[in-house]
């Protein structure tokens, strides 16, 4: 669900697609299915403007609101392995990387004596 979508524009929003049924049943005339969307892309813009303004205070909903407009995802370059070999392949980076942190965060190895990723 979005962020600004409160339990009142998800009212808001039924009622438009209720009145819309209606319209296409013909139980409603085309002004009062208009007036409904009016109403609701109002609303709508008030609660992305409200989100806006409180981005400082409500960091969770600003973070969450920006994820969902993000359409690309970042992905993982290229990685030299110890020997100084370049791997390409998904498989073989995320295997890399896995013994990699296996091995910083095991028992035996202190603060003082982790290891470094070389990129």
């Amino acid at each position: 669900m979005v962020p600004w979508m409160s339990k009142e524009l998800l009212e808001k929003l039924k009622g438009k697609k209720e009145v819309y049924r209606m319209w296409k049943k013909g139980l409603a005339t085309w002004e009062e299915y208009r007036n409904i969307v009016r109403v609701f892309r109002d609303a709508m813009r008030k609660a992305k403007v409200h989100l806006a303004r409180d981005a400082k205070d409500n960091k969770k909903s600003s973070f969450k609101y920006i994820s969902s407009k993000r359409k690309t995802r970042e992905n993982v370059g290229p990685l030299l392995t110890e020997v100084g070999d370049l791997v390409m392949e998904d498989t073989e980076k995320a295997e890399l990387l896995n013994a990699f942190f296996a091995s910083v965060f095991t028992a035996k190895a202190g603060p003082q004596e982790s290891q470094t990723l070389e990129v």
